[in-house]
């Protein structure tokens, strides 16, 4: 009996709660029926005081309307109609079954384009995902330029919502990427782009947490128009390197609002500055009209505001405070990361760059801009050890990811592309560990332990074998030439588990019988395109982690094989080998240049005889632009850009027995590409094509040889354990 008074009771309650839900929906709307009255034109809101990529607001009234809460929510309903979405709505993935592919609209003739958006596309165009057949697509990208979207700005696109509607392919934006920097303006500078985005994917700079939606848009940081599309500036931290201790602990000077967004935590930042070790500046000095509306501090912080140097204060502070201005984000947080400043964010509700991928916790103090008088005593309570690794962080994001435009608009295809391919996603060690995920190619493995980068991180050792690769480019005549020894001498080593002879000669390869007999597998592969570089093709038959590139006619010896391997497996990340060569700057000419004269320095180990991870074989080695253009002759050349663009570290030359041997079995042979006089005029041609292709020089020089233990020691040679080595 109670229980069916208690069910009578919650009956009667929710019929009670669905007829006042009812009652008030009938109230409202009879109440927009309702004739309004005469609505008071409100008073002109006050001037603000905008940063440099921020415009003052000059213009007609207009354009500043987005004040009351109804018209917020106007251009919020605007902006993120589809704030739902996901990729698992509003993405079609049936178009990304073979690959990943980008497509760029072509923008109309005539259509102005913004320097930054320039790079944007530039950077698309170069990458390897770009497609000019839309059937091929993944992915689009607007033609339109979307960057800033501020309608005060000269860059300002007007009535980009109907070019984008007019687009054959925009589809409601399904599919679609729109990269932006700067959305809404003054007063309230609402995430409003103008147009409907429809199912379009946000690339977006300052990105409000509550706007954004997590695993469909992408965070970006906010990149000045400087910002260069490749290369970019080092790091100021070396890596490794233990700094000294900087002068101050924690410093800002920038532009302080007096009224307006972004206003309150600048406007306090006064509190804090000591003139000591921390060092807070703000200035009123900017805009039109700033003395008309100073306040009683303005002249003593313009004063103080001019006695430091930004940079000065930059480069010798361990913390820089990183408050929000008009917009969440700003120019400084770039800037902190790249002078490995480590950035104290005080920009409640920011969505952070990259986010979905990189852990800021490792590299940044994330602040509360309501507790502001809390941040000196929480960064002195940083200890050294914990600093170092920040700082060291710092600089392994600037690098990876935001030291150019074309590093942040490839990050934000990686992400994309990871959410796509589940299965060959990077983990968020990849992201957050040397040299990056954009080097960690998926394509290769997902699996951390067979990548040469995280051996050390993980505790484990390479394989204990290596594969033989030798490059074959002139028919067997005799049983006496220099590649049958070769395979003879190579075969002899302990550590040798397979050779694959690579045949790269018109005639068709010899009969099994002509080749010697081996202990080990012996494979003949016929070359792909019958050029040098098809050594580094990622064959299949190629099972282990080291990779022994030879040509035929290198001469080596069993104890100079053994020796370079056991060197390789301490540094399995790097080129290890005998022939070395060098990069120099003429100054004469404003080049590169590049010799094999015999020096105490070099920058390469050619792929002649070397030593190098197989992964080696996966990297991304373009296939158009300079690498194309040359690479019938610098294949060995640019395997060294890229595995020190990756490591950021020199390769290793080893003792061998005699003079690397430049020349083909004849000397002089027409067959010979080191007997062309022209070799070396194009391979500096090609020095220099692979540093514009990189947008800087990656080559690092190194004094570094390592000799086996007694090497040339006056001592008995029985005790020597590589004793081929040292007899000529």
């Amino acid at each position: 009996m109670q229980a069916k008074k208690r069910y009578l009771l919650v009956s009667a309650g929710a019929c009670a709660l669905l007829l006042a839900y009812a009652w008030t929906l009938r109230v409202a709307e009879l109440h927009t029926r309702l004739p309004q009255g005469p609505v008071l034109p409100a008073p002109p809101p006050l001037r603000s005081y905008l940063e440099g990529a921020e415009h003052e607001e000059d213009g007609p009234l207009l354009l500043h309307q987005h004040t009351s809460p109804r018209e917020r929510r106007d251009v919020h309903r605007n902006m993120y109609k589809s704030r739902r979405c996901r990729m698992e709505t509003c993405f079609d993935f049936s178009r990304c079954r073979h690959a990943f592919r980008v497509y760029v609209h072509p923008p109309a003739r005539g259509e102005a384009t913004s320097e930054g958006y320039r790079k944007v596309l530039a950077a698309i165009e170069e990458s390897r995902y770009r497609t000019r057949d839309p059937a091929e697509a993944c992915l689009f990208v607007l033609g339109v330029d979307t960057l800033d979207r501020d309608r005060l700005s000269p860059q300002y696109v007007p009535d980009a919502g109907g070019r984008i509607r007019a687009l054959p392919l925009w589809n409601e934006g399904r599919n679609h990427l729109v990269f932006n920097l700067y959305s809404g303006t003054w007063p309230d500078y609402a995430e409003d782009l103008g147009f409907d985005a429809g199912h379009a994917m946000l690339a977006k700079a300052s990105a409000d947490a509550g706007n954004f939606r997590p695993g469909f848009d992408v965070s970006i940081p906010l990149f000045p128009r400087e910002h260069p599309l490749k290369g970019g500036g080092r790091g100021r931290l070396t890596t490794n390197d233990v700094p000294p201790a900087r002068r101050y602990l924690l410093v800002f000077k920038g532009k302080r609002y007096l009224t307006g967004i972004g206003s309150e935590t600048r406007n306090a930042l006064h509190h804090v500055h000591n003139g000591d070790d921390v060092i807070l500046l703000t200035t009123c000095r900017h805009g039109k009209d700033w003395e008309k509306h100073k306040d009683g501090r303005c002249d003593r912080d313009n004063e103080e505001y001019g006695k430091f140097d930004y940079q000065e204060l930059l480069h010798n502070s361990t913390f820089c405070l990183v408050p929000r201005g008009r917009r969440l984000g700003s120019f400084r947080f770039l800037e902190a990361l790249q002078a490995a400043c480590i950035p104290v964010l005080l920009s409640n509700g920011w969505e952070l760059p990259f986010s979905e991928v990189i852990d800021w916790n490792k590299a940044a103090i994330i602040g509360d801009e309501r507790l502001l008088l809390q941040i000196p005593s929480i960064t002195r309570s940083v200890g050294a050890d914990r600093i170092l690794a920040l700082r060291q962080q710092t600089q392994l994001l600037w690098d990876s990811y935001f030291s150019s435009v074309s590093k942040i608009v490839l990050t934000t295809l990686e992400i994309i592309q990871d959410r796509i391919h589940t299965h060959m996603s990077r983990s968020k060690l990849m992201w957050n560990t040397l040299p990056g995920g954009l080097y960690a190619l998926p394509q290769f493995s997902t699996e951390p332990t067979l990548f040469p980068f995280y051996y050390g991180l993980l505790g484990i050792a390479p394989q204990q074998g290596f594969t033989a690769v030798i490059q074959a480019v002139t028919s067997l005549q005799s049983p006496l030439q220099p590649i049958l020894k070769l395979i003879i001498a190579v075969a002899k080593s302990k550590f040798c588990a397979q050779i694959v002879v690579l045949w790269n000669c018109d005639k068709a390869s010899p009969h099994q019988s002509k080749w010697p007999s081996v202990p080990v597998p012996f494979t003949v592969v016929e070359g792909r395109r019958k050029t040098m570089s098809g050594r580094f093709f990622p064959h299949d038959v190629i099972r282990t982690d080291a990779v022994l590139s030879l040509d035929e006619d290198s001469v080596l010896s069993t104890n100079e094989v053994d020796f370079a391997f056991i060197v390789w497996r301490s540094f399995p990340e790097r080129v290890v080998g005998y022939p070395a060569r060098s990069h120099y700057w003429d100054a004469g000419k404003e080049r590169w240049g590049y010799t094999s004269k015999w020096t105490n320095e070099y920058s390469m180990v050619l792929t002649g005889a070397a030593f190098y991870h197989r992964y080696g074989t996966h990297m991304d080695r373009g296939g158009g632009g300079a690498s194309g253009q040359h690479l019938a002759n610098c294949e060995d050349i640019l395997m060294n850009f890229l595995v020190s663009a990756v490591t950021k570290l020199p390769p290793i030359k080893v003792t061998q027995k005699k003079q690397y041997k430049e020349t083909m079995m004849q000397q002089g042979s027409k067959s010979s590409r080191w007997a062309d006089p022209d070799h070396f005029a194009q391979r500096q041609s090609c020095t220099n094509a692979f540093t514009d292709w990189f947008g800087f020089m990656p080559l690092v020089r190194s004094q570094l040889r390592l000799d086996p233990v007694l090497f040339k020691d006056q001592v008995s040679i029985l005790r020597k354990k590589y004793r081929d080595i040292e007899r000529l």
